[in-house]
């Protein structure tokens, strides 16, 4: 008896191994193809290193030179606040990532504001490029979007500084607001640009972002982050804006939608229509044009008797000498074409035109708890708005 229970025991116990190893042979399959997967991800992440490179190339430069300069830049690490500040700024807006066009134009008017103000007492510093505006282009193609200026620039120190390793000195006042707007989106969405740390609010849209600038007091260096750290290296394409920087986002997949010409346009009327300086918009236009018909070639047959000149010169008389084809050009489109303000007469301005220039120019989440607008005459005429902000 005590045998045949102990070989019912070992039957079990062998249906059971037996079970165990069925169930093992065909979970393998799953974790055979997950595994493939992975093999397959390690053999093509040269290719997707190649590919990001095509994709982020600079004007001007193949994939082998752009690999050079990698390779030749001086890698830097970003300040502790700094990278605490850009978490806070991509965790807390994600929902309103539209605000970053505002934030870099912001920044391109104040570069133009700097450089205008020294040219009141040396006119030389316009030299290398007389115009101050702001230019955006959409590169669909590459997934890239540029905003440049012919601002003042930024030297390689400033680079370094200003954009990675030394904390600006709103930059600790501005984490103690965000603690205290934690759960107030819009307030942490204008506090941005009252803190000046609106630059890196680029990478709510972007992987990764490329600074190309050239100050008067220095060579054309390039500065490109990933938001993990930053590189900086001078350009090897030498001095091509003149003066100035370059802003270059390679936009996420989620965030395609900032290449479309039309969302840049509304944007920019949105938040930017009151800077002081033209902003244009890299826009296409499709447009009917007529062009001259290709002459119909005559063929000689042999055999065939020849036709009378007089009919063959009506025949052609008879056809058309132009026809009428569509074509697709490009060029830069002025956004901010709206008459400043304060030059417009008071009774054609509406209120919410009013506030909405107050909070453009002063970066004040409220709106302002008076106003005037008046237009005074004498020996000295001005026009003048003035307003009274709530604290």
């Amino acid at each position: 008896m005590r045998a045949l229970l102990l070989g019912i025991v070992v039957v079990a116990l062998f249906a059971g191994l037996s079970s165990a190893a069925e169930d093992a042979e065909s979970v393998t399959p799953k974790v055979e193809d997950d595994l493939g997967a992975t093999r397959e991800g390690s053999r093509t992440d040269d290719q997707v290193v190649e590919r990001e490179e095509e994709a982020i190339k600079l004007d001007g430069l193949n994939v082998a030179q752009m690999k050079e300069m990698r390779e030749k830049a001086e890698k830097h690490a970003f300040q502790a606040e700094v990278t605490r500040m850009m978490k806070l700024i991509i965790n807390s807006l994600y929902r309103n990532k539209e605000i970053f066009l505002r934030e870099l134009i912001s920044n391109a008017s104040d570069a133009l504001d700097k450089i205008r103000l020294l040219s009141l007492t040396n006119p030389d510093v316009l030299n290398s490029n007389p115009e101050l505006t702001i230019r955006v282009k959409s590169d669909k193609e590459n997934g890239l979007l540029h905003i440049t200026d012919t601002g003042i620039g930024m030297t390689k120190s400033d680079l370094v500084n200003n954009l990675g390793t030394i904390a600006k000195s709103g930059t600790a006042e501005f984490l103690q607001k965000v603690a205290e707007t934690a759960d107030a989106p819009k307030e942490l969405n204008d506090l941005i640009g009252q803190f000046g740390v609106g630059f890196y609010s680029a990478f709510l849209v972007a992987d990764r972002v490329i600074v190309t600038s050239k100050n008067n007091e220095d060579e054309q260096y390039v500065w490109e982050s990933d938001s993990g750290e930053f590189t900086v290296v001078k350009d090897p394409r030498g001095n091509t804006l003149g003066r100035g920087t370059q802003v270059t986002l390679q936009l996420k997949e989620e965030a395609r939608d900032f290449l479309e010409l039309d969302t840049l346009k509304k944007l920019i009327e949105k938040y930017s229509q009151f800077i002081n300086f033209n902003i244009y918009l890299w826009t296409s236009k499709t447009e009917t044009v007529e062009e001259p018909v290709e002459e119909r070639k005559l063929e000689d047959t042999e055999g065939k008797e020849e036709k009378d000149e007089d009919k063959v010169e009506e025949e052609e008389d008879d056809e058309p000498k132009t026809k009428k084809v569509e074509k697709t050009t490009w060029d830069w489109e002025l956004i901010n074409s709206a008459k400043p303000i304060w030059t417009r007469k008071p009774a054609e301005i509406e209120d919410s035109e009013y506030e909405e220039f107050y909070k453009a120019i002063t970066k004040d989440s409220k709106a302002p708890l008076a106003k005037t607008h008046f237009i005074a005459e004498g020996e000295l005429t001005f026009k003048a708005l003035l307003y009274i902000p709530t604290q």
